[in-house]
């Protein structure tokens, strides 16, 4: 199941436009809907889409939220998808 969470949470491109926001720095969820043209509430769901595929981290701090990248469950999927693909050194 995990997998199948992780490639649907991808699936979506403001989500991966969040995860790309993240790439670089911790961000709350009010920095991150400042950055859409969508409500708080919508971007509260693709956050937890993407917590649930474990994606995404987060911490409480005072009142804010902060979410951070996970790279690790994307490390994983990439190197499920080249195991995939096969050894294609004798191309």
């Amino acid at each position: 199941m995990g997998i199948q969470n992780t490639l649907k949470a991808l699936s979506d491109p403001v989500r991966r436009e969040i995860l790309n926001m993240l790439k670089g720095e911790q961000m709350s969820a009010g920095e991150i809907t400042e950055k859409f043209d969508i409500t708080g509430a919508a971007i509260s769901r693709h956050l937890s889409v993407l917590k649930e595929a474990d994606l995404v981290r987060d911490k409480r701090d005072g009142k804010f939220i902060i979410y951070e990248l996970n790279a690790s469950v994307l490390e994983e999927i990439m190197l499920w998808i080249t195991e995939l693909k096969g050894d294609n050194s004798n191309d």
